[in-house]
């Protein structure tokens, strides 16, 4: 599998990374076998970027993930995690539903952004998967605290880099705009970018994925199917975590048989786009299983014909200054106009 390195970092990825966030129990709970299963998968399909948090399910992604990786040589991978939530031990009963979890609400999230915050989240990951280095730090939707994560939270990450206790740092967000100015305020490795750049929202074209080209910032584009309706566009799909609005999903059944006059699956289609960008580094796609993992493999290895990006354009589903990868795969470059997979949450 193909990969680039992250910004000016030593960090290499690969083209397509694993999600971890199923198997931290989203939506609805994995059992150890399944998840173990998942990351191997994963390692025989030729993934070598796996992706976690401590707010996926309560640390549970970060402890799955550590010891399914535990048997692998540890220069061979790279481990992205994320700051911004630490996880405190609570004595409150039930579950943690709520915030979107099939796990025992045996800990609380606090949102903490502060440099001490960060230090102690990091440590806490560290413990959980095992690990004496992460790869890669976000920020973790630092959205309603902005100030406190450029003043205190990004220093404490740039220290960090510093001292070698991370290979690359960065944000990762749904939105577009505060990650443009992390690209331009600070000196991160990498952004994600979660479903602001797919075929039904390119918001981050408007100043992000320029300016990060522009500074050699990388981008890994999340939520690539807008959390299922790319995926499977139907009645009742969702679109942003939301059910997709009509007129949402009459384009994306168009797209879908634009697709099928071309022989792809839509949803092959949508893992490639990104790719059009010279800024993209990879895509992130959260899977529960091995079948899901094989799949989105295989999807976005198949050939996608320069002729369904220019119907796309041809019929308004797609504006004329986007740019689009090429078929022969490895050549990210514009064409000229006329020529159930689980979604990572925030």
């Amino acid at each position: 599998m193909r990969g680039s390195t992250l910004g000016t970092s030593d960090i290499a990825v690969t083209e397509l990374a694993f999600g971890a966030a199923a198997i931290g129990n989203l939506f609805s709970a994995v059992d150890d076998v399944q998840a173990t299963a998942a990351v191997d998968a994963a390692w025989d399909t030729g993934i070598r970027y796996f992706d976690t948090a401590p707010h996926y399910g309560l640390g549970l992604s970060e402890h799955r993930l550590g010891a399914a990786l535990s048997i692998r040589p540890r220069d061979e991978y790279v481990v992205s995690t994320k700051v911004g939530r630490r996880l405190e031990r609570t004595a409150a009963a039930g579950d943690d539903l709520a915030n979107g979890f099939a796990v025992p609400a045996t800990h609380r999230r606090v949102w903490d952004f502060s440099a001490d915050g960060v230090r102690r989240s990091i440590e806490a990951s560290l413990e959980r998967l095992g690990l004496d280095r992460i790869d890669v730090v976000y920020l973790h939707d630092p959205d309603d605290h902005e100030e406190q994560a450029f003043k205190e939270a990004y220093p404490a990450l740039e220290r960090l880099r510093t001292e070698g206790v991370v290979g690359a740092i960065g944000a990762g967000m749904n939105q577009a705009e505060m990650l443009t100015r992390f690209v331009r305020d600070t000196d991160v490795d990498v952004v994600l970018c979660a479903g602001r750049y797919t075929l039904l929202d390119q918001g981050g074209l408007d100043e992000l994925l320029p300016e990060a080209d522009a500074r050699g910032t990388s981008v890994v584009v999340g939520g690539v199917f807008n959390s299922g309706l790319l995926a499977d566009p139907k009645p009742g799909a969702t679109f942003n975590y939301a059910a997709a609005s009509p007129e949402v999903l009459d384009r994306a059944l168009r797209m879908k048989a634009v697709a099928d006059r071309h022989g792809v699956p839509l949803r092959a289609a949508a893992l490639r786009f990104p790719f059009g960008h010279p800024a993209v580094a990879g895509i992130l796609v959260g899977t529960r299983s091995a079948h899901e993992v094989h799949d989105a493999a295989d999807m976005l290895a198949r050939t996608v014909p320069d002729a369904l990006w220019a119907e796309l354009r041809a019929d308004g589903l797609l504006p004329e200054h986007v740019p689009v990868p090429v078929a022969e795969w490895g050549n990210r470059a514009d064409v000229d106009a006329d020529a159930r997979t689980t979604e990572e949450p925030s």
